[in-house]
């Protein structure tokens, strides 16, 4: 990471204590991956009506999305990152002291909300930052606290529910959020040379359907089904199969993969284009929804774990340094805001209708109709990501440039 020992002392203090208020937030999101659906269970909830309410985290991404990219854009990146570190520090006493399910749902909206704002305003912010030559490079290393969030969370959160219980399961991860506020305080925002255009609001449909938006959207928002089958039924797939597997294990495998991948992937996309990667990141979701969906041992689940790993370190960022590359500064978190709809939307109803398929084919067949929709995603991304079918398939797979990538 010598990159950030070549920037000025202000600008390194300033990536580094964003860094560890990204460490902080996901930590506290990632405690409750595999703990808050058995706390679910506990208190009564079937299959779908998990899925229901783990779904409705994102229903507060998908609402508030938009309406904070553009807030991000207008009033500055930081007031948009305390939004969502404010609403990850209040949302665990919710689930502390309510115990019905619908205001549970209501509840885990709210908390979306967190994602929402922390995710946008953070990529912007980044971009920000970044040189432009070395952009998907900075990228990949900020992007590093969710890998490193996602390891340390569920092993905490596991190990806190199943040794002291869900009261201080929930009070850790509103503490974790709590002291990333306190990181964001000192975090300078960059000014916003150029401002968006006075009717940026109304410009939500037409920026999503833009050849630019479009094909991202739509691989986000498989990406975002495939996440949500697993982020949601993971824990419960495992304890059905009679394997003993520590489901924070499978997370925490997963994520150090996910570190892995980000710490040479964003480099080696400003060398060799963001579509190669992009496209990897599609195959090692598709060999992971298999090898799940075919598991019945704790080897198989955790290579399957590294594998989803790894392609979740490169999706996300890849995809986000690729929509960088597509906007111009003023624009940026309307873009994120835009783009990352499609990965809302795939874990809004990735619950609901893949509790609905468990409950009718159980969870093995709910992760082999997973399967068949990462495939999808790699025939359109191949196909469709650029003018056309010839350009799409060289920028997918590393042998031509993005058409749609502004140049500055």
């Amino acid at each position: 990471m010598k990159s950030f020992n070549n920037f000025e002392p202000e600008l390194r203090r300033n990536l580094l204590t964003l860094f560890a208020a990204g460490l902080l937030f996901w930590s506290s999101l990632a405690s409750l991956l595999p703990t808050l659906p058995l706390y679910i269970e506990s208190i009564g909830a079937t299959k779908q009506q998990i899925g229901i309410v783990m779904g409705s985290f994102a229903i507060g991404m998908l609402i508030f999305r938009p309406q904070l990219g553009i807030l991000a854009d207008r009033k500055g990146r930081k007031i948009v990152l305390l939004i969502g570190m404010i609403a990850s520090a209040i949302a665990p006493f919710g689930y502390l002291l309510v115990k019905s399910l619908p205001l549970i749902m209501v509840i885990r909206a709210f908390h979306g909300i967190s994602i929402a704002a922390f995710g946008t305003g953070f990529m912007s912010l980044v971009a920000d930052l970044a040189p432009e030559h070395r952009r998907g490079e900075i990228i990949g290393y900020m992007s590093l606290v969710n890998p490193i969030g996602v390891a340390i969370g569920p092993a905490l959160g596991g190990y806190l529910q199943a040794s002291v219980g869900n009261t201080a399961l929930f009070l850790n991860s509103s503490l974790l959020a709590s002291l990333g506020v306190l990181c964001l305080l000192p975090v300078v925002n960059p000014p916003i040379l150029e401002q968006p255009p006075k009717n940026a609001q109304d410009g939500f449909l037409r920026t999503l359907i833009s050849p630019r938006v479009f094909i991202p959207a739509v691989v986000l928002l498989i990406i975002g089904l495939a996440l949500g089958a697993v982020h949601t039924f993971i824990a419960l797939y495992i304890k059905s199969t009679g394997v003993d597997l520590n489901a924070g294990l499978f997370f925490t495998a997963a994520a150090i993969s996910s570190f892995s991948m980000r710490l040479f992937a964003g480099k080696a996309s400003d060398r060799y284009g963001r579509g190669l990667f992009v496209t990897f990141s599609l195959v090692a979701y598709t060999v992971s929804m298999i090898m799940i969906w075919q598991a019945n041992s704790v080897i198989m689940f955790l290579i399957a774990a590294v594998i989803e790993g790894a392609g979740s370190g490169t999706a996300i960022p890849m995809i986000s340094t690729m929509m960088t590359d597509r906007a111009l500064p003023h624009e940026r978190g309307r873009i994120f805001g835009v783009s990352l709809t499609g990965f809302d939307i795939g874990l809004v109803i990735a619950g609901p209708v893949f509790g609905a398929i468990a409950q009718q084919i159980g969870y093995r067949g709910m992760f082999g109709f997973t399967t068949g929709l990462t495939l999808l995603a790699i025939l359109i991304f191949a196909t469709l990501s650029s003018q056309n079918i010839s350009k799409s398939f060289r920028f997918a797979f590393g042998l031509g440039e993005d058409v749609y990538a502004l140049k500055r």
